[in-house]
């Protein structure tokens, strides 16, 4: 169980480690299907020009496996992850019983979203993590200068990224500062107060806001260049036939959605990280 452990991510996976572990083969399983898909159209593509059906019976094998699996994980990942919000929340409101409701039904609702990150957001990086793998190794196959390209798009990105991460930090503390505030302001019956508190949850979360803006239109126009050179290094090559440009442009396309995980999930560390200080944090006559 959850007492007398710090209410972090580490924690919840060491607790629920058998739970979890079903519940990431079933992605790791799905999303290796899923990203056989673009090489088994290229395939099929070029086998029915020539009059053939075999690469098409594949494609339809492998489509309804996926289908069948996809399926089964998210039956599966419902019951899971909602057991462990029951465990976690339980916990936290435990911990936090000397503090004012506000407090509590704030603190509450942050430690959801680490459960959030994990039914969501983890399956998500496994994805991109087979995804990437599975890209690089096909677009390697076509030249190894596309996979290249590659890794460098996704290397830029990471970098970018650790600029923005202290405001990030920043920002999500005076946004979740502000929530924890809530309950009691409303319980005043003070409009004016209600309505500052209102403006104040704005002002953080346009800021938050204006920041994703600026962090991910500059990674969109790195996608654009990386795009862009693989579609015509792709077409360049000797030899190419329809199905394998096709192959080339959907890996490359598959790879830019799988590598725009990357600071997506670092963003959502970065407020989990100062989700968990909180909700680890000793109550004080401060906050009660």
């Amino acid at each position: 169980m959850l007492t007398n452990h710090k209410l972090n991510l580490q924690a919840i996976l060491k607790t629920f480690k058998y739970q979890i572990g079903v519940t990431w083969a079933l992605v790791a399983l799905e999303n290796t299907l899923l990203a056989l898909i673009p090489l088994l159209i290229g395939l099929a593509i070029d086998d029915l020009l020539e009059g053939q059906f075999n690469e098409l019976t594949s494609l339809g094998v492998v489509m309804v496996l996926l289908t069948i699996v996809a399926v089964i994980r998210r039956i599966y990942d419902t019951r899971t992850y909602g057991t462990i919000r029951v465990e976690l929340g339980n916990e936290v409101s435990n911990r936090h019983e000397s503090l004012e409701v506000s407090f509590r039904n704030a603190r509450l609702d942050m430690s959801r979203e680490l459960v959030d990150f994990l039914e969501e957001q983890v399956p998500e990086v496994l994805t991109g993590i087979i995804q990437i793998i599975v890209s690089l190794i096909v677009l390697a196959m076509f030249h190894l200068y596309l996979s290249v390209s590659a890794f460098l798009v996704t290397l830029a990105m990471i970098v970018l990224y650790s600029f923005f991460h202290g405001r990030f930090y920043q920002l999500n503390a005076s946004l979740n500062g502000q929530m924890e505030r809530q309950v009691g302001l409303l319980d005043t019956g003070n409009p004016s107060k209600v309505f500052n508190h209102l403006r104040a949850l704005r002002k953080w979360e346009v800021k938050i806001s204006d920041s994703e803006a600026i962090l991910y239109g500059v990674i969109f126009l790195m996608v654009i260049v990386f795009i862009l050179y693989n579609l015509w290094f792709g077409t360049s090559l000797p030899d190419i036939t329809t199905g394998t440009i096709y192959s080339i442009i959907s890996y490359s396309w598959s790879y830019v959605e799988a590598a725009i995980i990357l600071p997506f999930t670092l963003q959502s560390l970065t407020r989990l990280h100062e989700i968990t200080e909180r909700i680890n944090s000793n109550p004080s006559a401060s906050e009660s």
